[in-house]
């Protein structure tokens, strides 16, 4: 079975995050490295996709720069959303082999977020038509994957305990008609980020049949990281 090295890194901002990822998935490419698993919480950030237009921002920049939210362009698939503290936020860098199947890798980080939020009393699941991780009618996280030469960067950002409020500023990953929530809404409390962060650790190594062993940022020459860590 195929190792994943999983890693909390603690609150990064979006850009420092964004390079980590571009140096370690040229790492994964040359062999340096076996799977990774980056798990970390973000400064209020909204980023667009490829295909993401400006116009699903709708506040102003003075209202974001009151409120602390930065705007970041990014590589992605999907539209606009929001990170933030309170969310962890999990970055795969694998390697998807010859097949190279984004839509069932897609699916499988789908599985292992629902099955997480299954063993934290909340039950989740997928809605045709849609990506992402759903309670009824709300969204309870967000997916957005960029794949070169087989290894993934990006990945997906769960709703443990975050500012909600800060959703009503964009038109979430495109969609007007359905809302966002988090596990502290649902249940009225939540574990710290970094434990939900193992749990789905362990669910992702599952689904996509790794053996996940946690290490410190230093492990995977993440000295930076480790510095921030929180």
């Amino acid at each position: 079975m195929r190792a994943m090295l999983a890693t909390w890194l603690g609150r990064v901002p979006y850009a420092s995050a964004r390079a980590l990822q571009a140096r370690l998935a040229a790492r994964r490419a040359a062999g340096e490295l076996p799977d990774v698993l980056l798990l970390l919480e973000h400064e209020p950030v909204y980023t667009l996709g490829r295909r993401a237009p400006e116009a699903e921002i709708l506040i102003d920049r003075a209202s974001r720069e009151a409120r602390g939210i930065a705007v970041e362009r990014t590589d992605r698939g999907g539209l606009v959303t929001y990170h933030g503290p309170g969310q962890l936020v999990g970055y795969p860098i694998v390697d998807l082999g010859p097949a190279c199947d984004v839509l069932g890798y897609v699916g499988e980080l789908e599985e292992a977020l629902a099955s997480a939020l299954a063993d934290l009393g909340i039950a989740a699941g997928t809605v045709e038509g849609l990506r992402g991780v759903w309670v009824g009618e709300a969204k309870i996280a967000a997916i957005g994957v960029h794949v070169s030469r087989g290894i993934t960067t990006h990945g997906f950002a769960l709703n443990v305990d975050c500012d909600l409020d800060a959703f009503n500023g964009i038109v979430p990953c495109g969609i007007v008609d359905r809302g966002v929530t988090s596990i502290a809404a649902l249940a009225g409390a939540a574990p710290p980020v970094a434990a939900v962060g193992r749990l789905v650790a362990r669910h992702l190594a599952r689904t996509m049949a790794r053996q996940v062993a946690f290490v410190e940022p230093a492990a995977l020459g993440i000295e930076e990281a480790a510095a921030r860590r929180g």
